[in-house]
């Protein structure tokens, strides 16, 4: 009894979600279109990176060579791109990544990725609210610094911030109240925001290749030692510049830089958040990724490129590149232009920050994982108000009462985590057997006639009557008998993508924690990386033989499985790459979170009264029997599961 017990509660944790894509009517409003979607993805990826990342990745980094690791990182978050597009395509619902592990891996991975999605959406709102609070109070002369240490100041270093900053909590109110009003108009304030921010940093670029030189990638070897403290003025310590020359500091510093700029990209998921806000979803939102990706990328290509063509890249300042480079080319009135475009750009992090924080927080509690009340939609605007007001006044709180400096790490976590389920949530999807209903739904979502859907349906049952008793052995997992997924195929991919998952971990391990163990040569060590990597193939193989899905969709990962894996891989090795104090902090919200799970929301999930109230057809398990009527009878039971109805009442 007590096995049985067991069995049942674990089955609870791993229920999956059930989407029906051929309902189109949404509780919120569709008004976004695609332009929308990349305004969105541009203003909350290109932020306040572009305006101090450059200088401090090329100076301590990478050099001129700052153009590579941007490059580097953005084919990294391409990858990741790409997963999102093909789930925006495939649940255009409003949940994002949480939505995606919630429909492929199962509800309790899915609270996981939703919970540390609000993590990094909140930290994300205060943190950004705080700079844009500094930038300004900087512009008028530290006015609002000076009162608020004066009379409010808070002695309690390294738990609360030296003052409360008042500025910042406006801030996020004002918008808390803008993202209430309406989708529609927070879009138009959007779109303003980041047209200026592009303008100022295409202005930038131009006067970068117009004033600078090309000799500044092509610098002899720099004075390194005590001698270098005449390019900086605020420090007596010894610093090294490299050896000059394009890439100065190597293809380490390069790589290294590399990870640092692959932040810069953290963002663009906000668009997953959209799909039930958007007009035309299963096209809007891939197009929407993918271009804002480029757009974000040639934006930090050009800048960093302008930043190191205008002045040595050991001269660049820290924090506030740009007006120091203008002044070096006797340019001082472009600060002001800068200025205004790094305000805008802290507005539009800030928005694209604070979008989706609720739009999870809603889907969450419209599932029954969080509490239900926070599933209100105001009937006149549709937004999700209740969502909205308890993130913003969180935020708020945050940027209210602590500096953030040691928790913005766990932004990384939680982005992270979120991007390497999607792409494993990929991964498994592609190769499973398609559902009879499912495939109706799908196929519906396509503007196609009436005779291909109908061959499209007659494909599904197809799928589904193929046999599925196929024999286990080794030839089987490189040489399916069947072109179209199974039972089986589909338990293949699922275990060789948890091995992919194990060998990914070590494989990381070993290069980010055993560097000194794997660069010294030790033979264990290599041994070990040696044997993972050639599991590692193997089972991306396996998985590269199997049979994948032919359901038709506006947009598809290409290079299946092997950009996925890369997608895993480089986030994993990110994550590995943060400190131990990170994952502490990241362990006590987890705990927070697992309480809130098992105390609510396992017991009030929608999922688990649907299952109770209606059969599920999903999981209907058949028994194919010799006699033609067994076979009749199921073909009869296919037929009637094809036909179209909504299997969440």
């Amino acid at each position: 009894m007590d096995c049985k017990m067991c069995v049942s509660f674990g089955q609870q944790m791993f229920r999956r979600k059930v989407v029906d894509c051929s309902i189109e009517k949404s509780r919120l409003s569709r008004c976004l279109n695609t332009f929308d979607l990349i305004a969105l993805g541009v203003g909350s990826t290109l932020g306040a990176g572009v305006y101090v990342l450059a200088g401090a990745v090329a100076r301590d980094n990478a050099g001129p060579a700052i153009v590579l690791c941007f490059l580097i990182a953005a084919l990294a978050s391409v990858l990741a791109g790409l997963c999102y597009g093909e789930f925006g395509a495939r649940v255009p619902k409003t949940g994002s990544a949480y939505l995606y592990s919630y429909v492929t891996v199962g509800e309790l991975l899915a609270f996981i990725t939703g919970w540390n999605l609000i993590l990094s959406y909140v930290i994300g709102t205060s943190s950004v609210a705080r700079a844009w609070s500094a930038t300004f109070d900087e512009l008028i002369g530290k006015h609002i610094e000076s009162f608020c240490q004066q009379h409010f100041s808070m002695d309690a270093p390294g738990v609360l911030a030296k003052y409360p900053d008042i500025f910042s909590v406006v801030i996020i109110l004002v918008l808390t109240g803008l993202l209430t009003f309406g989708v529609k108009e927070s879009a138009v304030v959007n779109k303003v925001f980041t047209c200026i921010n592009v303008l100022v940093l295409g202005f930038v670029i131009v006067s970068g290749f117009v004033k600078g030189s090309i000799k500044n990638w092509q610098l002899p070897e720099i004075i390194n030692g005590t001698n270098a403290t005449q390019f900086d003025n605020d420090t007596k310590e010894e610093w090294k510049f490299g050896d000059g020359g394009f890439m100065p500091f190597g293809y380490v510093g390069v790589l290294s830089g590399a990870a640092t700029c692959f932040y810069a990209f953290v963002g663009f998921d906000c668009i997953a958040t959209t799909g039930e806000e958007v007009k035309n979803p299963q096209k809007a939102i891939p197009i929407g990724i993918v271009a804002s990706l480029l757009i974000c990328f040639f934006a930090y290509f050009g800048v960093s490129a302008a930043l190191t063509l205008m002045m040595p890249y050991y001269k660049l300042d820290q924090n506030s590149p740009l007006p120091v480079a203008f002044t070096y080319v006797g340019w001082d009135g472009a600060k002001y232009a800068v200025a205004i475009g790094s305000l805008c750009a802290l507005s539009t992090s800030l928005l694209g920050a604070m979008f989706p924080m609720p739009r999870v927080i809603y889907a969450m509690a419209e599932d029954g994982l969080l509490f239900k009340f926070l599933s209100k939609v105001n009937e006149k605007k549709k937004t999700p108000v209740i969502a909205t007001l308890s993130s913003g006044i969180i935020a708020a709180i945050m940027a209210f009462l602590f500096d953030l400096k040691d928790l913005v790490d766990l932004m990384s976590i939680g982005t992270l985590l979120a991007y390497s389920l999607v792409a494993a949530c990929v991964l498994i999807l592609r190769y499973q057997p398609e559902q009879p209903n499912m495939a109706y739904q799908m196929a519906s979502t396509i503007d196609e006639s009436d005779n291909n859907e109908s061959v499209s349906n007659s494909e599904s049952r197809a799928g589904i009557l193929a046999d599925e008793r196929e024999p286990f052995f080794l030839k089987v997992l490189f040489f399916p008998q069947n072109s179209e997924p199974t039972k089986f195929s589909g338990s293949v991919v699922n275990i060789t993508s948890c091995l992919i998952g194990v060998f990914i971990l070590i494989f990381c391990g070993l290069i980010s924690l055993g560097t000194d163990a794997v660069m010294q040569r030790n033979v264990l060590a290599l041994t070990f990386l040696i044997l993972d990597l050639i599991f590692l193939i193997i089972a991306i193989l396996v998985i590269w033989r199997q049979p994948q899905s032919k359901t038709k969709l506006s947009f598809k990962v290409p290079l299946l499985p092997v950009l996925p894996v890369l997608s895993i891989c480089v986030n994993v090795y990110l994550m590995m790459m943060l400190n131990k104090g990170t994952w502490i902090r990241f362990a006590v919200w987890m705990v927070l979170g697992f309480v809130i799970y098992f105390g609510y929301g396992i017991w009030h999930s929608t999922e688990a009264a649907s299952m109770e109230r209606s059969p599920d057809i999903y999981k209907q398990s058949f028994i194919v029997q010799n006699s033609d009527s067994a076979v009749e009878e199921k073909t009869a039971f296919l037929e009637d599961a094809c036909e179209p109805r909504s299997v969440n009442p």
